[in-house]
């Protein structure tokens, strides 16, 4: 190998590197970007630092000391954030944070609304503040290390809260302060000090419209009423119960899902054997219809399979305390998600059947001379069945969109992970360039009319006829019958046969020692008028074929060509039976051909 040689291997090393490289730096730069811009620390810094409008003065956060009345107006729209607080996982109450505050201090609404979580947890179901490792450990050092007679204090833990009394043994109490402020306390029995569980803000009154002792009172009643309920649910005897129903239905829904599988397998081998046994040429319309039917309900079958799965899943998480909410949008995840592909599938309907209108449109302008006709009849084939695809990836990229937008989870992705899938969709499209490349490709060739299903064509060199045009391929099917594939983008050159007429020069080659040419002119054109006036040949001739004379002359013979203008695919007929025509008429007046004694 040369130095010239060795240079280009390094760069095409380099260049491969570079193009492996640059996805993985975009996607870290986009990453690291997007951990930088946190939508709080924007909140934060918008609060601390509100922009100076002259036009729009900024808001100012109610003061804390004073006690907003019922009719006060809210400072402006927009002016708070909202936080539910949950328990097991239920929404309870609605609490409030001023968006922009002059103190610039204070938690945010979500953040707020944890902390009253974790409160009011505590009081019904055993929290630990340790990880397993850590419970572990401090047993260890209370056990072995540590000589305190085995009554060391936990720190994993909060033994005085009594999770194990009744339900009746908490209660919600409203303490007022100075300003007209109230807080809430819950008072446990068997506890000496209360356990405070929010302050009700000059926000959230403001909000409600109600005064902040009102809303004191309504909250009270409230929290103490789902108190004693989950504590209710979080008794052993209580869980105990629960997992047992539950362990019942599930049981139930395994037999439905082994009976819904058995089912399908057997409609399965049903419908393999009537089409093994009845041909799709030799099927009556009935035999047809039975056959369609057995296939729409094994499919029918197999989606109350993932349904039956999705409400088994469902039904598991009910046995999980606070993930009551999510398990019931699982068990209604199948009836949402029938309820979209039957949206989606009539909107591919209406979709495919107004754009099929509209073709047809197209097609039927009668001002249209013939053969401009006949070949947007053929563009309409090769439009139609382009639509189809593209209209049914986009009706399915809808309807997985909306069925994923709608799961449990997704709908709380944060602006983080929104820009890093935008991060990891254009790496992904850098990476498969190649496919957008096809696929914008395609597009073009349909658009242009560059070839269309049934064209005749030649691409690098090999001829056959379009048998599939694709989105991101067309299909060439050979005179050997070989099926050639090529990607749209490599289509950019090609040579189209039957494009909206054909032609074919015909060459018959005499032998140099041929003395009289003109004779075989005549010949040749007596044959000719003859192949025009075939009235099995007429039809397919746009005009009768012209004779081209003497084409070229060497020692090897004399050549002389006829050329043929047809209809659209009728070239190689008529070419190969005028060739035979001319043959036999030279022949018959004696006149040699090429390579003959």
């Amino acid at each position: 190998m040369g130095r010239d040689g060795r240079r280009t291997r390094v760069r095409e090393l380099f260049q491969g590197v570079f193009r492996r490289l640059l996805p993985l730096a975009l996607t870290l730069l986009v990453l690291m970007l997007a951990l930088e811009l946190d939508p709080g620390v924007a909140r934060g810094a918008a609060a601390a630092t509100p922009p100076q409008a002259p036009s729009a003065p900024p808001v100012v956060a109610p003061a804390v000391g004073s006690a907003p009345k019922a009719g006060d107006p809210l400072p402006s729209q927009g002016a708070y954030q909202l936080g539910k607080v949950r328990i097991l996982g239920v929404p309870v109450i609605t609490v409030a944070a001023p968006v922009l505050s002059e103190a610039g201090g204070g938690p945010d609404a979500t953040t707020r609304a944890k902390v009253i979580e974790g409160n009011l947890e505590m009081l019904y179901q055993g929290r630990t503040f340790c990880s397993g490792g850590e419970a572990l450990a401090e047993f260890l050092v209370h056990r072995f290390l540590v000589d305190d007679g085995g009554k060391g204090e936990s720190a994993c833990g909060l033994e005085t809260t009594a999770l194990n009394g009744p339900p009746d043994a908490v209660s919600v109490v409203v303490v007022p302060e100075e300003g007209g402020i109230h807080r809430l306390e819950a008072r446990v029995a068997g506890r000496d000090q209360p356990l405070p569980l929010l302050t009700v803000t000059p926000e959230d009154a403001r909000l409600n419209g109600l005064d902040n002792a009102d809303l004191a009172a309504r909250w009270q009643r409230i929290l103490q009423r789902r108190l004693r309920l989950a504590r209710q649910l979080m008794r052993p005897e209580a869980l105990l119960r629960r997992w047992a129903h539950l362990a019942l239905a599930e049981v139930g829904l395994l037999g439905l899902l082994a009976l819904n599988l058995w089912c399908w397998r057997r409609i399965r081998r049903r419908a393999a054997l009537w089409e093994d046994h009845y041909p799709l040429g030799g099927r009556s319309w009935r035999r047809n219809l039975a056959i369609q039917g057995l296939q729409g309900f094994s499919f029918v079958l197999l989606m109350a399979f993932t349904a039956l799965l999705l409400t088994m899943a469902g039904v598991a998480m009910l046995a999980v305390p606070g993930q009551v909410p999510t398990a019931l949008d699982l068990l209604l995840q199948p009836w949402g998600i029938a309820v979209k592909l039957l949206l989606v599938g009539m909107v591919n309907l209406l979709a495919q059947a107004v754009l099929g209108l509209w073709l047809r449109q197209w097609v039927g302008q009668a001002s249209l001379p013939a053969p401009l006709r006949d070949r947007r009849h053929q563009r309409c084939r090769s439009l139609l069945h382009v639509q189809r695809r593209l209209v049914g990836l986009a009706c399915l990229l809808l309807a997985v969109v909306w069925i994923l937008a709608d799961m449990p989870g997704v709908k709380e992705v944060s602006d983080r992970v929104v820009l890093l899938g935008g991060a990891v969709l254009g790496s992904l499209a850098i990476v498969f360039q190649g496919v957008l490349r096809d696929f914008v490709a395609g597009l073009a060739i349909l658009l242009g009319d560059a070839f269309a299903l049934g064209d005749s064509v030649e691409i690098r060199g090999l001829r056959g006829e379009v048998t599939d045009l694709g989105l991101l391929a067309t299909e060439l099917r050979c005179a050997d019958q070989r099926v050639a594939l090529f990607p749209n983008s490599v289509c950019a050159q090609v040579v189209n046969h039957t494009k909206l007429r054909s032609g074919v020069e015909v060459e018959v080659i005499l032998s140099p020692r041929c003395g009289d040419l003109r004779q075989a002119l005549a010949v040749m054109d007596e044959a000719i008028q003859a192949f025009a006036a075939d009235p099995l040949w007429r039809p397919s001739l746009l005009r009768a074929p012209e004779l081209l004379g003497v084409t070229a002359s060497g020692p090897s013979g004399i050549t002389l060509a006829v050329s043929v203008e047809t209809v659209a695919g009728a070239q190689g007929a008529a070419g190969r039976e005028l060739r035979l025509l001319l043959l036999e008429r030279l022949a018959g007046a004696g006149l040699p051909l090429a390579d003959q004694p």
